[in-house]
């Protein structure tokens, strides 16, 4: 029973988890990075990369997480803003952009 319970817990904390980190990717980071991730014409003046491309996509998310949380470049950092688990959540969903 226990199990079932944490089971039925895990399946709707996910979908929740994934709508949150999009949000957070939709307010914090698309007006840079595009909504698919490919940069948009304003992040691409202020050096925002297209997750897609080789250089990019390569990095752990260690180093994603290390760029959000410290900022890189123009990009400012994360830190303050967000907590060590909503930037977790940031890279995984950005890996599921296309």
């Amino acid at each position: 029973m226990i199990i079932a319970v944490m089971a039925l817990v895990a399946s709707v904390a996910m979908p929740a988890q994934a709508e949150d980190a999009a949000a957070l990717y939709k307010t914090k980071c698309a007006m840079c990075h595009g909504a698919d991730g490919k940069a948009t014409k304003a992040g691409t003046t202020m050096g925002a990369k297209d997750f897609q491309a080789p250089e990019v996509a390569k990095l752990t998310d260690a180093e994603w997480i290390t760029a959000t949380t410290k900022g890189k470049n123009k990009m400012p950092a994360f830190d303050k803003k967000l907590t060590e688990d909503q930037i977790k959540d940031l890279v995984k969903f950005i890996r599921t952009l296309k």
